[in-house]
């Protein structure tokens, strides 16, 4: 026998809308049985439910989550999926590092900005 969740359960299991869970429906990343209105949701969309919610925390796109899950249904599979996950995960960190590296050049200059205004400050008060 088959254990189903309700979309309510899943809702709040992972603290997000219903909306939420039919915008991934729609998208096709998960494929819940429908008996009339209701939607039930199998454990493996359980599973992809937290998958793309950790993926969108990593600030993956809908798309990129897409693929990763699409690798794992054909060849080359799972191994393939790591492969990309990880690949993807790279790129995400370079993309972060550069982020961080831009947001410490931005708060030096802001630094040097800063002490040229007190600096220019002071010396309209002391010429006052």
């Amino acid at each position: 026998m088959h254990k189903y969740y309700s979309i309510t359960e899943l809702t709040r299991e992972f603290g997000v809308s219903t909306r939420t869970l039919r915008f991934y429906e729609d998208e096709g990343l998960i494929h819940p049985e429908r008996r009339g209105r209701t939607r039930l949701f199998k454990a493996s969309d359980r599973h992809l439910i937290g998958e793309i919610l950790r993926g969108r925390r990593l600030g993956f796109t809908i798309a990129e989550i897409r693929e990763i899950i699409d690798i794992y249904k054909g060849p080359p599979g799972e191994i393939g999926q790591l492969e990309l996950m990880m690949q993807r995960v790279a790129e995400k960190r370079d993309q972060l590092n550069q982020k961080r590296k831009d947001i410490e050049e931005t708060l030096a200059e802001l630094d040097n900005v800063d002490e040229a205004c007190l600096a220019r400050l002071a010396e309209l008060r002391v010429g006052s």
